[in-house]
């Protein structure tokens, strides 16, 4: 790299140092010092029967959508309603019982004007995020979230950066309180999370083990010729010893090697491993991998309460559901 490269370098550094100091020091006085409608924001939204309705325009309609997309994940149901699209026959997605967060950092979006009308109209509460004050937006809220005075990080000071990035943040603490005030809890979450890298995180052992005539199981007294016949044909490398519809013990590939001098004069139970390791359907599938990485095995049996065998759980189950 030559000297000026590094020049050019070392000054491109600079400005990515400038922007996320400046937009950290406008989240930190945010912080210091929250909007003093926060509370009352949240508890109205808590209050709403029906959806939290989130416009903006221009960046801040990105923001706002972002923003109804958090909430729905979490447990308020929202939705994202453009200005321009309200004004021309949208209003309608608009309803009693409904909660508008309305988002403009002058306050002043004319686009906004229909949305506010139609609130004060029908007597539907409006929360307002905006960095003035004495906007008409801010002066016509029910709840007006004041943003920090901070300049924008750009070196005109217009582009939306430091504003944008403190409504988002905004909005993801609007979410979180309102999660914690909801007691939102994982199984809820992952309702809303069913797919990609989330979901697979809260599958239970029950969504994707084995079960009914797919498990391989003998009982004390078969020979073992008929067990290696069994846990050949059902292909998972171990047999579960039964007796009674409950789990006794379990059959692996490491209890046919210590048992190989006349082993096909046992029968399973003789060959079998008791009181083996197991899992419960409803254990986290994660939890269930680390039982089986600990342990060194490949599989697990599951079993209800009553020790009740009801599946079977496989280390290539958990990697195929994207658990690992």
């Amino acid at each position: 790299m030559t000297v000026t490269d590094r020049m050019d370098h070392d000054r491109i550094r600079g400005v990515a140092t400038r922007v996320l100091r400046a937009e950290a020091e406008a989240l930190m006085a945010m912080a210091d010092c929250p909007p003093e409608g926060f509370a009352r924001a949240t508890r109205i939204i808590l209050g709403a029967k029906g959806r939290v309705v989130t416009s903006g325009m221009g960046k801040s309609g990105h923001i706002a959508r972002k923003i109804a997309a958090t909430l729905a994940s979490t447990g308020t149901p929202a939705l994202f309603l453009h200005p321009g699209e309200a004004s021309h026959g949208d209003l309608g997605m608009v309803a009693p019982g409904d909660v508008c967060i309305l988002l403009s950092n002058s306050g002043e979006t004319r686009e906004l004007s229909d949305l506010i009308q139609y609130t004060r109209r029908f007597d539907i509460p409006m929360i307002a995020i905006t960095r003035v004050a004495g906007s008409t937006l801010a002066r016509q809220a029910d709840v007006a979230l004041i943003l920090p005075d901070k300049p924008e990080a750009c070196a005109i000071g217009m582009a939306p950066t430091t504003s944008t990035t403190c409504t988002l943040a905004l909005g993801d603490a609007l979410a979180v309180a309102l999660m914690e005030e909801r007691g939102f809890k994982a199984d809820a979450f992952h309702v809303f999370h069913p797919g990609g890298k989330l979901g697979a995180q809260f599958l239970r052992v029950r969504d994707v083990m084995h079960s009914g005539a797919a498990l391989p199981q003998v009982t004390p007294a078969t020979p073992m010729g008929e067990t290696l016949i069994e846990m050949s044909a059902k292909g998972f490398g171990i047999a579960a010893l039964v007796e009674d519809g409950t789990l006794q013990g379990v059959i692996t590939d490491g209890d046919l090697r210590r048992n190989l001098d006349g082993l096909m004069g046992h029968n399973a139970g003789e060959v079998a491993t008791r009181d083996p390791r197991t899992a419960n359907p409803d254990m986290l599938l994660s939890e269930a991998l680390g039982l089986m990485n600990r342990h060194k095995i490949g599989a697990l049996f599951v079993v209800e309460d009553d020790n009740r065998l009801c599946g079977l759980v496989h280390i290539h189950d958990c990697l195929r559901a994207g658990v690992a």
